[in-house]
């Protein structure tokens, strides 16, 4: 049987040395790559295209489930927000690209599983919003973007009892790292809750008929360290491709 197709968004880095210098690359962390490799499925990158829906559409017809990546900031003017002067760096362009990409697999009924800005997107793209920096949330909050290096969990996450994530997880909490400084504020009406740190912040999403899952950690990057909670990670790869295998 031939391995699923897993499409990961693609980034742009723009490099300052050599005789390219000043030249956009198409990238993602090869952590990405690993991830769905290790786990049996066939990794393709989907670079940025200026090319709208009609070419998005035409991309997901290449694969059979989709990630989508980390990366900027979701822009604000997306949820009805003005910018606030502790939000980063934005890409208005790539954010309507990642949500075509997104509208095209669900569609088509493809698996997807968003991964930090990935999360981000998926619950704007569904009508949710965020919190545009961790210091305009009221509250305790808890250090989201670690100083540690980035295979180490360095904060419990718990997962809410009956969902989709549990399942795929097979346990009810778990230890993750954490690289972001916006958090999601209201959870789109069509999306659930599936998991949340200790100090409330919303660190998984899903659909209801789990076709869709967010996370707001970076497994792939945990994927092989050898810690047994660094392990569990695997299983959030291996259920996107069995399901990609299933709709295929």
């Amino acid at each position: 049987m031939k391995k699923p197709v897993i499409g990961i968004s693609g980034s742009e880095v723009t490099i300052q040395a050599g005789p390219f210098m000043g030249e956009p690359r198409t990238y993602v962390n090869a952590a990405y790559v690993d991830s769905v490799y290790q786990n049996g499925g066939i990794p393709l990158v989907i670079p940025f295209t200026k090319g709208g829906e009609e070419m998005a559409l035409e991309q997901m017809k290449l694969v059979d489930g989709l990630i989508l990546s980390g990366g900027h900031d979701v822009d604000p003017h997306l949820y009805g927000e003005e910018v606030d002067q502790k939000s980063g760096a934005t890409w208005p362009d790539r954010d309507q690209f990642d949500i075509a990409l997104l509208k095209a697999a669900e569609d088509a009924n493809k698996p997807v599983l968003g991964i930090c800005r990935g999360a981000q997107i998926i619950n704007v793209a569904h009508g949710g919003s965020m919190w545009q920096d961790l210091s305009l949330r009221p509250g305790h909050t808890l250090k989201h973007m670690q100083a540690t290096r980035p295979d180490v969990g360095t904060h419990l996450v718990k997962i809410k009892s009956g969902t989709n994530l549990e399942k795929i997880m097979g346990q009810s909490s778990l230890m993750t790292n954490s690289f972001h400084h916006q958090v999601i504020k209201e959870v789109a009406p069509d999306l659930v809750e599936a998991a949340t740190a200790s100090d409330g912040v919303t660190e998984a999403l899903e659909s209801d008929d789990g076709q869709v899952i967010a996370v707001q950690w970076h497994p792939e990057e945990m994927h092989a360290n050898p810690a047994p909670e660094a392990a569990i990670m695997n299983r959030l790869f291996k259920n996107l491709i069995d399901r990609a295998n299933e709709e295929k």
